[in-house]
């Protein structure tokens, strides 16, 4: 008897290991083919960053390659999924086309398109989440209702997570193997490429690679996660988190971004740490890097219950802020030409390296809205344009927690830049990288911004003062509407 062909379409979820969906398709059929479609509405959107299609492209050619090795192949179109999928369904006669759940407004809504057309045509849709350890529907307060608040939402989650993982709900699955490849050829009229396109192709060019410390695959994921784990940095991540001049982060956004990592293979190393941690402070680290995996799940949970958050503030009366939006201070802070050291560093890491430490994120979104008193929506795009593991969700849910826009209890944050830097930069060893021009400079003045005029060799003077636009930002707060 002839195994049924089946379809497995990757998406965010770009490995073969612990990959819900894929396991459940493969446990039903050994007859798989995995499909990948580089869609032209997210490729050529004026946000996508070239670091992101760099690490999309480097990551699907091993994708293939480890497809090959489970018997079977991986085909990547390109264009429209809504019209090639039910195209390549029927071309293949699959009766069932299986994937992983998106929380994003856009993949939901193609999601829909695609399973319309697919179950018009007969074939039944197979769909599951894999990219949250906590389903969005799980997760609700007594009253019933979404989370609008972080605390009670890591409680709740938490204790699901546990209970998850007790009952046996978490364990990984393992690679299919033993797949098997199609027997004919594939019909001419359907747009597979013979081989993946550069992205010079798609109309983008990173040339960060090698500084950039995200590095793209499902291998090059384990190595990451396992030295993290391995070699202090986890044990450590409280306070290393914090302090920009170390390596002292996981580096594996972009892998969870683009599922070359599974959340649940993320958990279970840090349980593994865990069981062998020594005192409180190697398992207070553990946890709050629990509670990092946490946020993420947070942010996804709030787009997928609240799509309007893709478009504008969550607070109401943020709608009617008077931003200054000065053009030129705005592209003065793009540039890291600022004149205040860490937010010029810190611009440049993500410029040259297409990723930001995330302590740095907050200092410059801060400086962004409330120094310059930019539209936050304007860092949130420029982020995107640039950010090797750019996603709508954590990152509009970090700008909106940095412009006091969002779900944050806290009504008003402020950072000052130079105290900043002070605290998790004390050396200036963050700002001397990046700003190899100011290396001359004691670590006091680099802190501090206030740079004498012979020192600076061409850095420019500060283009706002903190205490002024700190003044000004507080009585333009005070003066909005209520709820």
């Amino acid at each position: 008897m002839v195994a049924e062909r089946w379809l497995f379409w990757h998406r965010r979820d770009l490995r073969l290991a612990d990959n819900l969906g894929l396991a459940a398709a493969a446990a039903a059929t050994p007859a798989l083919t995995g499909v990948f479609v580089l869609d032209p509405a997210i490729l050529g959107a004026p946000d996508m960053a070239p670091a992101r299609v760099w690490f999309l492209l480097e990551s699907l050619a091993e994708l293939q390659q480890r497809w090959r090795q489970a018997g079977s192949r991986l085909l990547v179109l390109e264009g429209d999924p809504a019209v090639l999928l039910p195209q390549l369904a029927e071309a293949l006669a699959a009766p069932v086309v299986a994937w992983n759940r998106d929380v994003e407004p856009y993949g939901r809504a193609r999601d829909r398109q695609v399973a319309a057309q697919l179950q018009a045509a007969g074939r039944k849709v197979l769909v599951d989440w894999d990219q949250l350890l906590v389903a969005p529907e799980a997760l609700q307060t007594g009253a019933g209702d979404p989370y609008r608040v972080y605390g009670p939402f890591w409680r709740n989650w938490r204790g699901q997570v546990e209970q998850r993982d007790a009952s046996g709900a978490l364990a990984l699955h393992p690679a299919p193997s033993g797949l098997l490849d199609l027997e004919q050829p594939l019909p001419g009229h359907l747009p597979v490429l013979e081989t993946l396109p550069t992205a010079e192709a798609l109309g983008q060019r990173f040339e960060g690679a090698d500084l950039c410390p995200c590095r793209p695959g499902e291998a090059a994921a384990q190595v990451q996660l396992q030295a993290f784990c391995d070699g202090g940095a986890l044990l450590d991540y409280e306070p290393g988190r914090n302090l920009p001049g170390q390596a002292g982060t996981s580096a594996l956004s972009a892998a969870l971004k683009f599922g070359t990592l599974s959340p649940r293979e993320a958990w279970h190393a840090a349980q593994q740490a865990k069981a062998l941690a020594r005192g409180d402070e190697q398992r207070h680290s553990i946890q709050v890097w629990e509670q990092e995996l946490a946020w993420r799940e947070f942010y996804q949970q709030a787009l997928f219950h609240f799509p309007e958050l893709a478009e504008g503030p969550y607070r109401p009366q943020w709608r009617h802020f008077p931003w200054d939006n000065h053009q030129g201070h705005y592209e003065a802070w793009c540039e890291g030409l600022t004149g205040m050291p860490i937010i010029d560093a810190a611009m440049r890491q993500l410029n040259q390296s297409g990723w930001m430490h995330n302590r740095c994120r907050m200092i410059v979104a801060s400086y962004l809205v409330k120094d310059l008193i930019c539209d936050w929506r304007w860092g949130e795009s420029a982020f995107m344009q640039r950010l090797v593991d750019g996603d709508l969700a954590a990152n509009n849910g970090g700008w909106q927690w940095s412009a006091s826009s969002g779900m944050d209890p806290k009504p008003l944050r402020i950072f000052n830049p130079a105290t900043q830097a002070s605290k998790f930069d004390p050396e200036a060893d963050y700002i001397r990288h990046w700003l190899p021009e100011l290396r001359h400079v004691s670590s006091r003045d680099l802190i501090s911004g206030e740079i004498a005029p012979l020192e600076r060799r061409g850095y420019p003077e500060p283009i706002v003062n903190h205490k002024h636009q700190q003044a000004r930002f507080k009585a333009l707060y005070a003066a909005l509407p209520r709820p």
